[in-house]
């Protein structure tokens, strides 16, 4: 699975800045309705002084006194939106808020002995109860526990009443499915399907019960040894089973046949519909699944764990216009009485977890190629098969290498690539149907590599899992790294070797540095951690298990001696455990079978077992080094500190030699300390060799000082990804109060000279992310000049770029991050040149093509502007090109126009116009702006029912939104409604990691503020 925000970094940097004056003219109220005749369908109700949003028809809600005050998400975000004219308002203004009277009556001594008498009958009944023996409530009553026997489970009630046989998360290992045989029957005129499932399973040990899963399923008939069963459900685990009077004895073989009905899931996870307008303005419906992690009981019962492999007969009907797809080839196709169309899919030749299972039905085109053996196809809706061509040939050159690399041909006849309208994650790895969003596949012949680069990297990551996920699975979601981490691992190293015109190295780099960021964190998890809730498991699909797993992968690489240890080692394990699941153990432990010189079991459970990173500090005397390790651990509280110890593979190059790979020298660090001596005197050392370990380094002040110094004197003494680790290291270490500021910006001083992507684009998100919270705190005098500070670093380099076709992809990634940057802070050379741009591309209907890499600029540029944005909005309503659309999307969420972001938060979440899978990229590109972030932040809590019944709670959409509306925040005021309102949604949210390192970030950012605003104010 590739997560839904699967784009390049640089597209991450600020979008907006905002003017406080904007404000200085708004009315109290803007009735939307009235203002804007292009949206009619929608009231707004805009209320500036407490920004709360009423989006009628979107979950409005009666509002109390508290949240009619004005401390709500204006106050949060550190401004009261009374414009500076408010000073002047009579004090009889109705938005004046009024002090409600003192007045209060004493209670009187009969009402006090009541309230006592009552709190004392509570108290007691509660301790009878708390000091009860645990047993099961019946008809009988609560019976004596037997002494000498265990405690029996309390089981919970299903949906009939009886009891339900099961109290686990996971399912009993007493039955093992060997295979389905599935047919369902879609409706996609009522939006509805049947389904008959038979299940064929083995008894491994004896026992009276079969539990297994389904949700939202009505089942009609089940039959067990030909006769009627009843099936109990457990909705809250998604469970089902069924009961029986006599044991079912170990080695037994049977067979359990259901019949049922569902609706089509409105959310973009089970069997769910989907719909595209087609050339002609029609609405053309569609139905897909997504199972991974827990939805294909959505969509048949089934035992719905990875650990449960079985093969799949599918049978799906359809009407003669529609096509449809699934794992396996088309067997044959049956025309049947009530005029529709079976097709039947072989069996699966291969076992495989329920939630690699995958159905289309639709009208899709294919663009096929034959590649060893195997027939791969690329479908798309009709009118996009024109930009099937890049994704086909990528797809073939990747499915050679990964032939040859992991020594194992890929096991099906065939491989289709989907890109299905209405897509939630970037893709997914169903073995031999493969889904996508439409822009992480399709690109047109005119693409710019870096818009091909999104693609490539998507489908390598997909390809990886046919291998690493598919044919080895993990046995649960708390090893799910050895699926994503490999895959993330595979598609860096696959491009480098396939399409090196990608570059993909940069890329790779500072996702491995955005995993450092949120691995500091002490709401981080260990890479293989317990997994014990559904929403744990949504959870586990975050950067510690794809990049963090990855970074591990290539510092584990980086240590072997030689280039094809490490791949030797994986063909083991892979040839070892086909078709089988497996552990983090299992895989350290083919992988030190496999190179006798050394334990990788020993070394490399030390960073999966546990959290976080280490920090190595260093000291230079002469041709000593002293090397010291801990745990970075960012913590705003007085959370103690691990004593753990990480088995590193310290890397280093010094002065005399710092560039090429024989400079590269290695010293393994286990113990909290160690000595080595160099072969001579040196001046500076830099630690970590091109970033490929995952740690970071202090060098101490003299250390940090002589770094700085080479790199002024020169900046190509060290590698372009060692110049970007210093930068990285050096802010984490400034986060941490292990360097002062004043040291960060001695190192800064040699970034005007660079003018390599990497270190660039890294020194710019940081300066962003410090220039965004000043600006979200209303330190308007100092966010001003830390503007004129970056725009005075990069303004040789940005003054070079030019506004023609690049072809070069790292110098596209550097100049999309200085034009976007030159012009979100309102450069206006920049806004000039991009506003130019795009009248000419209005002025052509479109004809005229922006360079893939500046249309974000300009069509930010165009949202930003009252002028241009009803016409960027009308070229995105009709725009088919979906990379360029999303482009679009962006700009347009950029405005500061409050009317146009309710309508646009509006849209998204209806599904109308914008589709709902993109609200998080909305409200993320708001939140870049100070205005635009306190209309996401009331649309969060105005809507928080709605949302996660679009995304899963846990799951990294929830994850994405919470991120985006908290990250930059760094007051009190901030910390305490955030706290507020996740701790009031209880069981709708408020336990969810993402919770928690929203708070914790708030509290190191206000940490970071407090200790360095005296120094920024004397600085600047």
């Amino acid at each position: 699975l590739s997560p839904f925000n699967h784009f390049p970094f640089f597209f991450y940097l600020p979008r907006n800045m905002i003017e406080n004056s904007m404000f200085e003219e708004e009315p109290d109220v803007v009735d939307l309705a009235k203002d804007s005749t292009a949206f009619p369908v929608y009231e707004v109700t805009y209320e500036p002084r407490s920004s709360r949003l009423l989006v009628r028809g979107l979950g409005e809600n009666d509002m109390d006194d508290d949240e009619e005050d004005c401390e709500s998400s204006a106050r949060l975000l550190g401004m009261s939106f009374m414009n500076r004219s408010s000073a002047h308002r009579s004090n009889s203004s109705p938005y004046t808020r009024q002090a409600p009277p003192r007045s209060c009556s004493r209670p009187s001594s009969r009402t006090i002995v009541v309230c006592v008498l009552f709190l004392v009958i509570v108290a007691s009944v509660t301790m009878v109860f708390y000091f009860l023996p645990g047993c099961t409530f019946t008809k009988a009553g609560c019976h004596k526990p037997n002494k000498t026997n265990p405690i029996e489970p309390v089981y919970p009630i299903s949906t009939n009443g009886e009891l339900f046989p099961w109290a686990q998360l996971r399912l009993p290992q007493s039955i093992k499915p060997l295979s389905y045989d599935l047919t369902l029957n879609p409706d996609l005129d009522k939006m509805t399907f049947t389904g008959r499932t038979v299940i064929s399973m083995s008894i491994l040990h004896s026992t009276n019960r079969i539990v297994f899963h389904g949700a939202n399923l009505n089942i009609t008939k089940a039959t067990f040894k030909a006769s009627d069963v009843t099936i109990l459900e457990y909705k809250p685990r998604q469970q089902l089973a069924v009961n029986f009077s006599e044991e079912l004895k170990a080695g037994q073989y049977c067979v359990l046949t259901m019949e049922y009905s569902a609706n089509f899931s409105n959310a973009y996870d089970g069997f769910y519909k989907s719909f595209y307008i087609d050339k002609d303005r029609n609405k053309r419906v569609l139905a897909a699944t997504q199972f991974e992690p827990l939805s294909a009981r959505k969509a048949f019962p089934c035992f719905d764990e990875p650990a449960f492999k079985a093969t799949f007969l599918i049978k799906i009907s359809r009407k003669k216009t529609y096509m449809t797809l699934s794992n396996m080839p088309k067997a044959k196709s049956t025309n049947l009485s009530n005029g529709l169309v079976q097709d039947e899919f072989e069996k699966t030749s291969v076992n495989m977890s329920t939630y690699l299972v995958a159905f289309i039905v639709a009208d899709f085109t294919p663009n096929t190629k034959n590649v060893s053996e195997t027939q791969v196809s690329v479908y798309s809706v009709p009118e996009k098969n024109g930009h099937t061509e890049y994704a086909l040939t990528i797809t073939s050159k990747l499915l050679e290498f990964y032939n040859n690399f992991f020594d194992i041909n890929y096991p099906l006849k065939k491989l289709d690539l989907v890109a299905i309208p209405d897509f939630l994650a970037g893709a997914m790895e169903n073995l031999g149907l493969i889904t996508f969003r439409e822009t992480t596949l399709l690109v047109g012949k005119e693409s710019s590599l870096l818009e091909k680069q999104v693609v490539a990297s998507v489908i390598a990551h997909e390809l990886a899992h046919q291998w690493f996920g598919n044919l080895v699975t993990m046995t649960w979601w708390n090893d799910l790294w050895l699926n994503e981490g490999f895959a993330t691992y595979m598609e860096y190293m696959s491009l480098q070797e396939v399409s090196p015109d990608l570059e993909t190295g940069n890329l790779f780099l500072s996702v491995r540095f955005r995993a450092l960021d949120k691995d500091a964190l002490n709401s981080s998890h260990a890479v293989s951690t317990d997994v014990n809730t559904t929403e744990q498991v949504e959870e586990m699909f975050d950067s510690v298990s794809y990049e963090k797993g990855a970074s591990i992968l290539l510092m584990l690489n980086a240590s072997f001696p030689g280039d094809q240890q490490f791949r030797k080692g994986i063909i083991e394990y892979l040839k070892q455990f086909s078709g089988l699941n497996t552990d983090t153990d299992d895989l350290w432990n083919s992988l030190t079978q496999s190179t006798h010189h050394m334990n990788v079991s020993q070394m490399m459970t030390s960073w999966t077992s546990q959290k976080g990173f280490p920090l190595v500090t260093v000291n230079l005397m002469g041709n000593q080094v002293t090397l010291a390790q801990e745990h970075f651990l960012l913590t705003s509280d007085n959370t103690t500190h691990t004593s753990s110890l990480w088995h590193i593979p310290v890397t280093y190059v010094n002065d005399s030699c710092s560039l090429a790979p024989e400079c590269r020298q290695v010293f393994t660090l286990k113990n909290k300390s160690d000595t080595f001596k160099l072969s001579e005197n040196v001046t500076w050392l830099k630690l970590n060799y091109k970033n490929t370990g995952f740690y970071i380094v202090d060098y101490g002040k003299d250390g940090w000082s002589a770094l700085a110094q080479a790199l002024f004197s020169n900046v190509g003494v060290l590698t372009h990804e060692d110049r970007a680790s210093l930068i990285h290291n050096i802010f984490a270490l400034s986060r941490l109060g292990r360097v002062s500021f004043l040291q960060v910006i001695n190192l800064l001083k040699y970034v005007s000279a660079d003018t390599e992507t990497s270190p660039v684009t890294e020194a710019l998100l940081q300066l962003n992310n410090i220039y965004r919270q000043l600006e979200k705190r209303q330190e308007s005098n100092l966010a001003s000049r830390m503007k004129n500070f970056i725009m005075s670093t990069f303004r040789n380099l940005t003054a070079k770029q030019t506004w023609e076709e690049e072809e070069n992809v790292s110098k596209q990634e550097l100049r999309s991050a200085l034009l976007e940057m030159a012009c979100n802070l309102n450069d206006e050379n920049c806004t000039q040149q991009a506003t130019s741009l795009f009248k000419k591309y209005m002025e052509s209907n479109g004809t005229l093509r922006i360079p893939g890499d500046l249309q974000q600029t300009v069509f930010t540029v165009a949202g930003r502007s009252d002028e241009t944005w009803d016409a960027l909005f009308n070229i995105y309503v009709h725009a088919t090109y979906d990379s360029e659309k999303r482009k679009m999307l962006k700009g347009l969420a950029s405005t500061q126009n409050p009317q146009r972001l309710v309508q646009i938060l509006s849209f998204g979440l209806r599904g109308s116009l914008i589709q709902t899978q993109e609200l998080p990229l909305v409200i993320s590109t708001m939140c870049q702006s100070f205005a635009g972030c306190l209309f996401a932040w009331d649309f969060i809590q105005e809507n928080w029912d709605r949302l996660i019944e679009k995304f899963p709670i846990g799951s990294f959409a929830i994850q994405a939104i919470i991120k985006s509306v908290t990250s930059q925040s760094s007051t009190q005021a901030q910390l305490n409604k955030v706290q507020a309102f996740f701790s009031g949604l209880k069981e709708r949210g408020s336990q969810m990691r993402s919770v928690q390192e929203a708070l914790e970030t708030i509290k190191l950012n206000q940490r970071w503020m407090d200790r360095n605003l005296p120094t920024l104010q004397k600085w600047l």
